[in-house]
């Protein structure tokens, strides 16, 4: 878990999540904050937006989980992080707004 005042060597200034008072909502607030001067000032606005949450789950869960060891993370700080990545399931829905239809797979547990 962060440390108030500690920098771990593997964070950035521009880092959301991990670390105190700035989580995701943080992020998607500059982000929006940042779109909409861009508009207000007439400028052009584009973006990619990329969910990294398959690729999260594609890698071996003993790498981050070696690197939170030797950065000193462990004991009850260390089972939670281990908590997250251990027995993950996901499943697929698809939503189609034109026939007001569902289609939602059942659960199944990521493989890596």
């Amino acid at each position: 878990m962060p440390v108030q005042g500690c920098t771990l060597p593997f964070t950035f200034t521009e880092q959301y999540g991990f670390r105190i008072g700035l989580k995701t909502d943080n992020a998607i607030c500059k982000q929006t904050t940042e779109i909409l001067n861009a508009i207000s000032n007439k400028l052009l606005v584009g973006g990619i937006f990329c969910d990294l949450e398959k690729v999260y789950d594609s890698i071996d869960q003993d790498i981050p989980l070696s690197k939170l060891k030797f950065y000193g993370i462990s004991d009850k700080d260390y089972e939670l992080y281990h908590s997250n990545l251990d027995n993950r399931h996901f499943r697929t829905a698809i939503y189609n707004d034109s026939d007001n239809s569902n289609k939602v797979s059942g659960w199944a547990k990521v493989r890596h």
